[in-house]
């Protein structure tokens, strides 16, 4: 594993984090620009980058949810909102370090339960999860219905 730097992003850091952004929700950075403007700046997010030199490979972000949670016993929560690594970084364990720390600021919080999920069909989110820890507690098919 190469030398690596984990550290807590801020409003300096939003190229980084728009680029890494991009590549995991698959959206054009301008469409993101504004919604993590936002999440670097509200206490109850926290972004985590992972760089190897200067090259940002990794992504991690939390947040503290107040509502309820699938499978939770209490409340807040922590809940994983997006994991990220670079393709030609992958199976090297770092998303499970960047993981580690959204954990202790999760903890730090004096939050105890930590919350995740991910697309039905996407085996290696599903598998990368069980691997760390996470249990599975209910699969949901989502509807929505456009009201005129």
């Amino acid at each position: 594993m190469d030398h690596f730097k984990i550290y807590q992003a801020n409003i300096n850091d939003l190229e980084d984090v728009l680029i890494l952004a991009s590549l995991l929700f698959n959206k054009p950075i301008v469409k993101l620009k504004y919604e993590f403007e936002n999440i670097l700046k509200d206490q109850k997010y926290a972004v985590f980058l992972l760089k190897i030199q200067q090259l940002c490979i990794g992504l991690a972000y939390v947040s503290i949810r107040y509502d309820y949670v699938e499978g939770s016993s209490s409340a807040p929560v922590g809940y994983l909102e997006g994991i990220y690594i670079r393709e030609n970084f992958r199976k090297k364990y770092y998303a499970k370090k960047l993981l580690t720390y959204c954990e202790q600021w999760i903890l730090n919080q004096k939050i105890s339960e930590f919350a995740s999920d991910c697309e039905l069909q996407n085996v290696d989110s599903f598998d990368f999860h069980m691997q760390c820890g996470f249990k599975e507690v209910n699969k949901i098919i989502c509807f929505i219905k456009k009201l005129n």
